[in-house]
């Protein structure tokens, strides 16, 4: 429980996270919907005609689940990372530093403004996405769970991301080298029975790949792994990156100088 203090600091780091990205939304919230957008038309309208059928559904609602989560990852990862390294490279970080808030309460602020952010363009393009396709989510529990628990890990790992970055480019590295060649090999477009053994074990060895396809159980009733699993690994690495953030901020690393 928060005592009040706490309480006041929390919610006052969210409020100045989401007027951040809310204040300059035709950057923040457009783009993101705009590129999701031209996914499902020439993604799943005119590719998706021609392929038919994906995993027993048309492509289009095939697709739609991975491309809600992929919104939800890359902005969620996207706002804490650029936030937090802002705030490094301004030097207002010093002043969260210094003030009597505990490094948890920190934490949990830049990750609830991630979530606020990936939350809210995931929002958006599942309006969209009822333009082309309808909607009808299986299990409403293991979708929102889903969603939740990724924007928490994504916003973590775009903490550590801002953490050991020297400069702007530094913080498109990861998303650029990293985050969304996982995104593109885990089966946001694709079901891994097409692919041959080999690139099934590769993507098996791809967390996102458990996480699309955890999120797609729960809109559409099918997946092509136990949805535990999903659940098993997004609460390990929750667990590790959230202990890696907290020592991180304890030891000053990448932030004192």
């Amino acid at each position: 429980m928060f005592d009040n203090h706490k309480y006041i600091a929390f919610k006052t780091i969210v409020t100045r996270e989401v007027r951040r990205f809310s204040r300059i939304w035709v950057q923040t919230l457009v783009p993101p919907a705009i590129t999701i957008c031209l996914y499902f038309v020439i993604f799943g309208n005119l590719v998706g005609r021609r392929i038919g059928e994906m995993g027993g559904f048309q492509y289009m609602e095939f697709i739609i689940p991975g491309l809600i989560m992929m919104s939800v990852i890359q902005n969620s990862y996207s706002n804490v990372v650029s936030s937090f390294y802002s705030a490094k490279f301004q030097k207002t970080v010093e002043e969260l530093l210094v003030a009597p808030i505990p490094n948890y309460i920190i934490l949990s602020g830049l990750i609830a403004g991630g979530m606020c952010r990936g939350l809210a363009v995931g929002v958006i393009v599942t309006v969209m996405s009822l333009l082309f396709s309808d909607l009808n989510i299986q299990y409403p529990a293991i979708t929102v769970s889903i969603i939740l628990l990724t924007s928490i890990l994504f916003s973590l790992a775009g903490f550590i991301n801002a953490i050991f970055a020297n400069s702007f480019d530094d913080i498109a590295i990861i998303p650029t080298f990293v985050l969304t060649p996982l995104i593109y090999l885990g089966g946001v477009f694709y079901s891994v029975q097409l692919l041959p053994t080999f690139w099934q074990i590769v993507s098996a060895l791809n967390p996102i790949f458990y996480m699309v396809n955890a999120f797609r159980f729960g809109i559409l009733g099918s997946s092509d792994i136990d949805v535990r699993w999903a659940f098993l690994i997004l609460f390990i690495f929750i667990a590790v990156l959230y202990t890696c953030c907290i020592w991180l901020l304890r030891s000053g690393k990448g932030i004192r100088t």
